[in-house]
């Protein structure tokens, strides 16, 4: 039973067009995960459509839409099993304008694998997406040399790719190399996905199926007062409310009086599913619907949390985070309003004082109140939210304090949450 292995949530993340979506249907069919009419019938609609190499791809690309624009525009997920863990696979679009799903999927993940072509190398996507992992708290990353079979299985391209990757993205980032898998892949052709690759004799490391193996799995912090972000809410007939998202601490069970913020009202369990099966409770790293009694559908939306009546979450006046900039075109000075990206919430906060300016390496203080911060700082701020909005201390609730800080259709900084002064 599924139930019996560790579950992960395992986020892919990459450039737009080096093949997350083709890795994870090639992961899934060769797994025996996707059962081999349900692939017939994805090759059929490819060949109809004129993408005839698509087709693992549609395994994760359920939207017709997506489809016929051969891109992936929500977040999918999809359950697969290996010898060791149950996995759900969170499919993180490498478009820009998708951005934001892609956070939402990266943040619910305790793994990520970074796909790059061997053939084009890392790009500004590939670097963007892994100090996106990076910030949001992913832990473990796996990185896979994709398209092996575009450059005729060549160790020098391989070799090329993966340096450029360390020297380029991965060291600048803080990702401890030693550490990393780099596995040439060819997601297309099945080599090194499940299957060892006869094409690549020079190659003695793992498979991606035996990496996956090599992950620890998640501590849960099932002692600590619970938070679950919404990511969605539903109103089903003859059940009523539905709210969806996903445990991050604490445990949810049926029964459970709850609070809800930012609204401040309060609610009650009613049932607990996952994967369309009943549970009596929920914890960390479970994704559920549940049932709330006594609740109002105007106090919930993405981006509330739910937390214990006698615990509830964090509603935040103003906050104070330390930020590192990551591409800015200009200054960032006080008064500048980004979008706040964290959990599932999405809000515009002004910058209402610089603190200081740290030296990101060591952390030291190199000078204080500056005037203003720009690409490649750190710095310690003081955020306010224009609107009620849930964030925690990172050191209290690491899910709900971690953030990426967007403008101008990128993602400009990313931060965590020293300290949150709460709204009276």
């Amino acid at each position: 039973m599924a139930d019996k292995k560790p579950h992960m949530n395992l986020v892919f993340i990459g450039h737009v067009d080096h093949g997350k979506s083709t890795t994870v249907g090639r992961l899934l069919f060769d797994s025996k995960s996707l059962p081999e009419q349900e692939l017939r019938k994805l090759r059929e609609e490819a060949e109809r459509l004129g993408k005839a190499t698509f087709e693992f791809a549609f395994a994760m690309d359920r939207l017709k839409e997506e489809r016929e624009r051969g891109v992936t525009i929500d977040v999918a997920h999809k359950d697969f099993q290996t010898n060791k863990y149950y996995f759900t696979i969170i499919d993180a679009p490498g478009h820009k304008d998708f951005i934001k799903n892609m956070i939402t999927g990266t943040s619910q993940a305790d793994a990520a694998v970074l796909v790059v072509s061997a053939k084009d190398g890392p790009q500004e996507q590939t670097r963007e997406h892994a100090f996106l992992a990076r910030t949001l708290g992913v832990g473990q990353m796996i990185v896979v040399l994709n398209k092996m079979d575009a450059v005729n299985y060549d160790q020098a391209a391989y070799n090329k790719a993966k340096q450029d990757l360390i020297d380029k993205i991965l060291k600048p980032i803080g990702y401890k190399i030693d550490e990393m898998e780099f596995i040439p892949i060819s997601a297309y052709k099945g080599d090194n996905v499940v299957n060892k690759s006869e094409n690549m004799s020079w190659y003695n490391g793992p498979t991606l199926a035996e990496a996956l193996d090599k992950l620890k799995a998640p501590e849960k912090p099932t002692d600590k007062p619970l938070r679950l972000p919404i990511q969605d809410v539903y109103n089903i007939k003859g059940v009523g409310i539905v709210p969806v998202g996903r445990v991050e601490t604490g445990v949810l069970k049926v029964g459970d009086k709850v609070s809800i913020a930012p609204a401040g009202s309060t609610g009650e369990v009613k049932s607990i599913e996952m994967h369309h099966q009943a549970l009596q409770q929920a914890e960390p790293g479970d994704n559920i619907g549940f049932n709330l009694k006594g609740v109002d559908k105007k106090d919930l939306s993405r981006g509330s949390v739910i937390g214990p009546a006698d615990n509830p979450p964090t509603v935040a006046e103003e906050f104070t985070a330390q930020i590192i900039v990551l591409n800015h075109p200009t200054a960032i000075t006080v008064g500048y309003q980004p979008v706040i990206h964290c959990h599932t919430v999405q809000m515009a906060c002004s910058i209402v004082a610089i603190e200081k300016k740290i030296d990101p390496k060591s952390g030291q203080v190199v000078q204080e109140n500056p005037e203003f911060i720009k690409t490649g700082d750190a710095a310690v701020v003081r955020m306010k939210p224009v609107r009620p909005m849930v964030i925690e201390k990172a050191s209290e609730f690491s899910p709900l304090g971690r953030f990426a800080v967007r403008d101008m259709g990128m993602t400009v900084a990313a931060g965590m949450v020293l300290d949150v002064k709460k709204k009276a």
